[in-house]
C-alpha cells in the first residue's frame, strides 16, 4: 500500500512539474500575452516571409501573422503584424516599417522605428508607413556605372591633350619657315641680286632699304626669341616627362576597371553558385536561411527552457549559486504573476515621490539632496541584509496616461536603483527595477502609489 500511495505521489508530482514547465514555457513565447496587430505595405519583400521576426526599437517584439499578396502590378503586398502589446506606448502613427537583415546574408526582419511623442498612438489594425530596402545589386550597378563614367573622362581629358601638342607644333613650323624667307630676302638685298640689289646703288633708296632691313632684322629678331621660348617650353615637358606620366596614370586606371570588372564578375559568379538549386531544387539561399531559423528555434526554445527553470522555486537557489540568476530584466506580468517578488513576508520600503523626487533644471525628474539622504538612512537600518538579499526598486506613477505613468515609474526606479547600487557598492545583477504603472501587486497591502518601493527579497521578519 505504502509503495502505491508513494509511485502515485511521484506520478502526480512529475504531472504537476510537467504541466506548470509547459505552462511557463508557453509564457516565454508571449502565448498567454496580450498582442496587437498592425498593417503595412511594400513593393519588394526582400526575403519576408510568415513567421518572420519583428522588432521594435531593437527588440524582439513579435513575428510576421499573414502577407496579401497584390492583385495588379501597381499594388503591393500587405503584410499583417503581430506586436507585444507591452511596445504599444512607443509605437506611434508617425513609425517606420523596414526591412532589415541580420549581418551580410543573415534572416531578414522587420523593424519598426518608435514614434515621436507628440504623434497619437496606433490603434489595433492601423496601417504604418513603410521603407524599401536597398538591394546589393543595385549598389553594384550603381558603381559600375561610375567607374564608366570615370573612364570616359578620362579619355577625353587624353584627347584635348593630343590636339593642343598638335597645335603647337603646327604653329613653331609655321614660324620657322617664316624665317628662312625673311634671311632670303636679306642675303639678296646685301649681294645686289635682282632688283632689289640695283635699287640699292641709289643712296637715298639705300638708306629706306637698310632701315627698312633693321626693322626686318628686328622682328627675325623677335620671332627667334618666341621660338626659343617654344621651344624651352617643349623641352621642359619632356624633361619633366609629363607624356609619360600621363601615359602611366591612364594605363593603371585602365588595370584598376579592369581588375573592378574581374572582381565584378568573379563576385556575380559567387552569387550565381551561392544561388544554385541544390538536387531538390531549392536554392542554397533558402537552405540557409532555413537552417539558421532553425538553429535560432532551437537556441531560443534552450534559452527559454533554461529561464523558466531559474525561476521555479526548486531549481532557483541551484541557479543563484552560480551565478546565472539576475534582476536586470524584469517584465512587470512576470513580476506581477511570481509569488516570491510579491511575497507579504519580504521587507518594503514605501516612498512617496514628493519625498525623494524634485524637478531639475531640464524640466526632468531627478533625485533630490534630500531624497538621498533618506534612502541612505532608511536603508543603512537594515545592515547586511541589503548586501546579502536580492533587492527591487518598483516605480509607480499617476496623473497621466497610461504610456506616459509607465515611462515616469521606470525612469524612477532605474533611478533609485542606480544610486543604491552606486551608494552601497552593490551588485548590479542583484538589484532589479520594474515599472508598475500605478498600481501595486496584490498581497501588498495596497491598490496604488504615486513613487517607489524598495523590496528586499528573502528577508523575513522576526
Amino acid at each position: 500500500m505504502n509503495r502505491n500511495l508513494t509511485v502515485g505521489l511521484f506520478t502526480l508530482t512529475g504531472l504537476a512539474l510537467f504541466t506548470a514547465g509547459l505552462f511557463m514555457i508557453g509564457n516565454r513565447h508571449e502565448a498567454f500575452e496580450r498582442h496587437l496587430v498592425l498593417y503595412s505595405e511594400f513593393s519588394d519583400l526582400s526575403g519576408i516571409a510568415k513567421g518572420s521576426k519583428v522588432r521594435v526599437a531593437g527588440m524582439d517584439a513579435g513575428r510576421v501573422l499573414q502577407i496579401e499578396t497584390p492583385n495588379s502590378a501597381s499594388s503591393r503586398f500587405r503584410v499583417e503584424i503581430q506586436v507585444d502589446d507591452r511596445l504599444h506606448p512607443i509605437i506611434r502613427r508617425d513609425s517606420v516599417v523596414t526591412i532589415d537583415t541580420e549581418g551580410i546574408v543573415g534572416n531578414t526582419y522587420l523593424s519598426i522605428s518608435p514614434g515621436s511623442a507628440s504623434a497619437p498612438a496606433v490603434g489595433p489594425g492601423d496601417t504604418l508607413s513603410s521603407k524599401e530596402a536597398i538591394e546589393l545589386s543595385d549598389l553594384l550597378n550603381k558603381a559600375v556605372t561610375t567607374v564608366d563614367d570615370l573612364d570616359s573622362t578620362i579619355h577625353n581629358v587624353n584627347g584635348q591633350f593630343t590636339t593642343l601638342s598638335g597645335g603647337l607644333n603646327s604653329a613653331i613650323g609655321q614660324a620657322q619657315g617664316t624665317l628662312a624667307n625673311v634671311n632670303d630676302v636679306v642675303l639678296g638685298l646685301k649681294y645686289g641680286k635682282g632688283t632689289a640689289g640695283m635699287i640699292l646703288t641709289d643712296p637715298d633708296v639705300a638708306n629706306n632699304i637698310r632701315r627698312a632691313i633693321g626693322h626686318t632684322e628686328q622682328a627675325a629678331a623677335n620671332l627667334q626669341m618666341t621660338s626659343q621660348r617654344v621651344d624651352s617650353l617643349l623641352a621642359e615637358v619632356q624633361s619633366r616627362e609629363f607624356p609619360r606620366k600621363v601615359d602611366q596614370t591612364l594605363n593603371t586606371v585602365n588595370e584598376t576597371v579592369s581588375r573592378l570588372d574581374m572582381t565584378s564578375g568573379q563576385v556575380e559568379q559567387l552569387v550565381s553558385d551561392f544561388s544554385a538549386p541544390d538536387e531538390r531544387g531549392v536554392p542554397a539561399a533558402v537552405n540557409m536561411r532555413e537552417s539558421i531559423s532553425s538553429a535560432n528555434a532551437v537556441t531560443s526554445n534552450l534559452a527559454d527552457v533554461s529561464e523558466a527553470l531559474k525561476h521555479n522555486f526548486l531549481l532557483r537557489g541551484f541557479f543563484k549559486q552560480r551565478g546565472f540568476y539576475n534582476l536586470t530584466n524584469l517584465s512587470p506580468t512576470q513580476y506581477r504573476d511570481d509569488k516570491e517578488f510579491t511575497n507579504p513576508k519580504s521587507l518594503r520600503l514605501w516612498v512617496s515621490a514628493e519625498r525623494i523626487f524634485r524637478q531639475g533644471s531640464n524640466g526632468q525628474e531627478e533625485l533630490s539632496e534630500a531624497g538621498k539622504a533618506f534612502l541612505d538612512g532608511a536603508l543603512s537600518q537594515y545592515g547586511a541584509s541589503i548586501l546579502d538579499d536580492p533587492m527591487v526598486v518598483e516605480g509607480y506613477a499617476s496623473g497621466g496616461s497610461v504610456s506616459q505613468n509607465v515611462d515616469r515609474s521606470r525612469e524612477r526606479a532605474v533611478a533609485v536603483r542606480l544610486y543604491i547600487c552606486e551608494r552601497f557598492h552593490l551588485d548590479t545583477l542583484g538589484v532589479g527595477a520594474v515599472a508598475l504603472d500605478d498600481r501595486a501587486p496584490d498581497g501588498t497591502g495596497k491598490a496604488s502609489w504615486d513613487g517607489i518601493s524598495v523590496v528586499l527579497l528573502q528577508h523575513r521578519k522576526d
